[in-house]
């Protein structure tokens, strides 16, 4: 039997690294997740072709802003063995990683940002996690539905 794609949210600081970077790059390692639970859904959960929201968090409004896709499914963070990056981890080995990563790459930008406001005002999205008070996870699935909604919205959204 076919396995089901599935579907993601991640979050990204614009500063950091934006939907415009991932246009510019064509794709990207998602390192740098320090989460078990957003690990384990990395890890064990996403597979190539599953598609992904964009979300730049910390913006001003924070928001979805684009779709990428799983190009690459997890390997070992690099960044956790890197004694110079903030993501070094002391207690992560070549042996046994504590840390994984996935490539996601671009597929499309939204006209315009889908904003966090904007998603708690659409009854149809309920239960999704980005809305919980208190949800931080930076890789988060996300129901079929809920996913075409917001496609659905953000390429109708005029700048």
């Amino acid at each position: 039997m076919a396995r089901r794609k599935q579907y993601w949210l991640t979050k990204s600081e614009p500063d950091d690294y934006s939907i415009d970077d991932l246009e510019r790059d064509g794709s990207i390692q998602w390192t740098g997740v320090r989460n078990y639970q957003a690990r384990n859904f990395m890890r064990d959960e996403m597979k190539v072709g599953d598609l992904v929201l964009y979300y730049h968090s910390n913006a001003v409004p924070p928001g979805v802003v684009g779709i990428a896709e799983v190009c690459r499914e997890a390997t070992p963070d690099p960044t956790q063995f890197r004694r110079e990056s903030r993501y070094f981890d002391p207690k992560s080995t070549k042996d046994e990683p504590r840390w994984v990563q996935v490539d996601l790459k671009f597929l499309e930008k939204f006209p315009g940002i889908v904003p966090l406001e904007t998603l708690k005002g659409m009854p149809e999205l309920d239960g999704m996690l980005v809305l919980k008070r208190g949800q931080r996870l930076s890789v988060q699935p996300v129901e079929p539905e809920h996913f075409r909604r917001i496609r659905t919205v953000g390429r109708s959204k005029k700048r």
